[in-house]
């Protein structure tokens, strides 16, 4: 992890939200609704909750169930918070590794696609275990392999070629850096969760190749990475990531994710 990693700064969270939302997360967002519905919680906490996409998604399918929503950076709260303009949504910032609620006090806890840029990935599900009431169930939903998400090799791939001498690792580093399984159940089982299973979900999204090109380069933080390389670098990604993409431009394309659930 570098410093930059995590930094979700600036214009990047309402970029992050217009372009990127629609490709990668709302699709996954239905089904952790679905499966967050099935539990019928009366409480809810959303770890890493972003700009609010998944948060969207369950408050419509539990309208009545008390939702409180977190991350580790306020900008993206803010952008999450002005989506629910009547209320019905407590958003606070918060870091994951240390959760400000007291133990037993949530009866679902979900993050979607959060854990992968955790410092201690056992420290944050063990803070998410201790805020669980006993019986409690926690979702936590994680990129598949770079390889079974099409999209996101193929841009990562021209963005890396564009810098050969020093090609920019992000989406290897991070957000599809833990689909381990066997390390995922360890994980979670030294965090004291137990009945871990793990399902890989399918989805898909349809494709447009400007879109998720200004999304990854310009809307994530990946641009402070790419950045790096020269006054221009951004730019530069931009146009070879939306070439290398014009072959799924209009299309629908599989994206692949793990589902872990496990109890307290």
């Amino acid at each position: 992890m570098t410093a930059t990693d995590t930094l979700f700064t600036g214009s990047i969270p309402a970029r992050y939200d217009r372009y990127l939302g629609p490709l990668l997360f709302e699709p996954y967002a239905e089904k952790a609704a679905e499966r967050v519905r099935a539990l019928q919680p009366r409480r809810i906490l959303e770890v890493a909750a972003g700009t609010g996409i998944v948060t969207a998604a369950v408050h419509r399918a539990l309208p009545e169930a008390e939702l409180i929503a977190t991350d580790l950076n306020p900008a993206m709260l803010d952008v999450a918070a002005a989506k629910f303009p009547g209320g019905g949504v407590h958003f606070q910032p918060a870091d994951a590794l240390d959760l400000p609620f007291g133990e037993g006090e949530f009866d679902v806890v979900l993050s979607q696609f959060g854990i992968m840029f955790f410092p201690d990935k056992v420290k944050g599900m063990a803070e998410a275990r201790r805020v669980l009431r006993d019986g409690g169930t926690c979702l936590t939903i994680i990129w598949d392999s770079l390889e079974r998400n099409p999209v996101s090799a193929v841009l990562g791939r021209a963005v890396a070629e564009e810098f050969p001498g020093d090609p920019p690792r992000f989406l290897e580093r991070m957000p599809f850096s833990y689909f381990d399984q066997a390390q995922i159940q360890a994980d979670m089982r030294a965090a004291g969760l137990t009945d871990v299973a793990i399902e890989t979900v399918e989805a898909s999204s349809r494709v447009d190749a400007h879109a998720a090109a200004q999304g990854m380069c310009v809307g994530s933080p990946m641009s402070a990475e790419i950045a790096e390389r020269g006054p221009d670098a951004i730019e530069r990604a931009a146009l070879a990531a939306e070439r290398a993409l014009a072959r799924f431009d209009g299309q629908e394309v599989p994206m692949s994710a793990l589902f872990v659930t496990a109890t307290k």
